[in-house]
């Protein structure tokens, strides 16, 4: 084992997985490292990924589309091992983990749970092999923290729907062939399987992102998009339908922010080792002896936070409250642990040599979206007092 995933783990924290746990971070490890990992600062700095649907079929391949979920092609692994799956991905950057949560968390997720049979099976095998890529459309123009108040729509015409509207920020848009749509209705929010290549259905990129710069995200039009009946979902009504799919993609970056935590925390390290300065390592002195002891603290305590949310998700007892205190906590210390081994590595600090800078301007979008400081704050707050701050 390198060493430094040896110091790294000061706390033992691997003795806490089982052998499957550990072969899966394995693999995934491995793919990541040998398959994305000298690719990505490119991308990063081109702002475009080589091959993204080639890039989905390779992870389709690994089995990491949907992974947490049963039947249809996907594998049914447990939230700890899809955890250490992210946590892997987001080590090699943000936009790649982020395109796997949209995958399998969101649009994924949101056909096997509440799509009808026959949609499942139109599109949930192809997704896990990466042959078909989903998208997940909830964030407007003007409605991103407060989704109730969407003014996408859907109507009834006959036996079919009709959809208007727009999405933006959406990951994944202009490569997807299916999106999940959420819309009004006459009888509520509703979700909807969208084939992108129905006609009023565009896409197009967002650009001039500094962040998830190897990540597509896109803004969506719905004009008068014709849908038939079969393409809403049959059950679900209100927020509960697109909330629940969010707490599936959050659990995602409690794990993933560490993984970014953890190569930043890594690459410090190993510079502070070998940058000499007035005569010795960085690392004897003891400013950056306590920076590299701070960040050590916070990834170890991130990491457990992150498993003990996986170990009650495995067991059927996590609630959402708990989800917005690991994702509140974790993509926040990751952040700072970004930042300061950012200190650490001075100029080359800015470098996309080093993948610290690059992490740290990620973590900047991971921040805000799926919950903002702000939202999860107020849910921790709610569950603490049994008082709505909200509005």
């Amino acid at each position: 084992m390198d060493p430094i995933d040896v110091a790294i783990d000061l706390a033992g924290l691997d003795d806490l997985l089982t052998d499957d746990e550990r072969d899966i971070r394995t693999a995934v490890r491995t793919m990541a490292q040998a398959r994305i990992a000298p690719h990505v600062a490119g991308w990063f700095e081109r702002g475009a990924v080589d091959d993204p649907r080639g890039l989905t079929r390779e992870l389709g391949a690994l089995g990491v589309l949907g992974m947490h979920l049963t039947g249809y092609g996907c594998a049914g692994t447990s939230a700890t091992q899809y955890g250490l799956t992210c946590l892997e991905l987001e080590a090699v950057d943000s936009g790649v983990r982020s395109l796997v949560s949209v995958q399998g968390s969101l649009a994924m997720y949101a056909l096997w749970r509440h799509a009808t049979e026959e949609t499942r099976q139109e599109w949930l095998p192809r997704m896990a092999t990466g042959e078909a890529i989903g998208c997940f459309g909830l964030t407007e123009p003007d409605h991103g923290s407060d989704p109730a108040a969407m003014r996408t729509s859907a109507r009834r015409s006959g036996g079919d729907w009709v959809l208007n509207g727009r999405k933006t920020w959406i990951t994944n848009g202009s490569i997807a062939d299916v999106a999940v749509i959420w819309a009004r209705t006459d009888e509520g929010i509703r979700g909807f399987a969208v084939p992108t290549s129905a006609p009023g259905f565009a896409a197009h990129d967002i650009g001039h992102k500094m962040s998830l710069r190897a990540s597509v995200t896109s803004e969506l039009l719905l004009d008068d998009v014709r849908l038939p009946a079969g393409a809403v979902f049959p059950e679900v009504r209100g927020l509960a339908g697109p909330l629940s799919c969010l707490n599936e993609a959050r659990f995602g970056i409690v794990w993933g922010a560490m993984g970014a935590a953890r190569d930043s925390l890594a690459t410090a390290l190993r510079y502070s080792l070998s940058r000499e300065q007035f005569g010795r390592p960085v690392a004897g002195f003891q400013l950056t002896q306590q920076k590299l002891a701070d960040m050590q603290l916070e990834y170890t305590k991130g990491v457990l936070l992150a498993l003990h949310l996986a170990r009650r998700k495995d067991a059927g007892t996590l609630r959402p409250a708990q989800v917005s205190l690991g994702k509140l906590n974790n993509v926040r210390q990751a952040l700072e642990i970004c930042r300061t081994a950012r200190t650490i590595l001075g100029a080359s600090g800015i470098s996309l040599e080093y993948p610290v800078i690059r992490h740290m301007d990620n973590l900047e979008s991971v921040l805000t979206y799926e919950g903002t400081v702000e939202m999860h704050t107020l849910v921790i707050g709610k569950a603490m007092t049994g008082l709505d701050a909200f509005r």
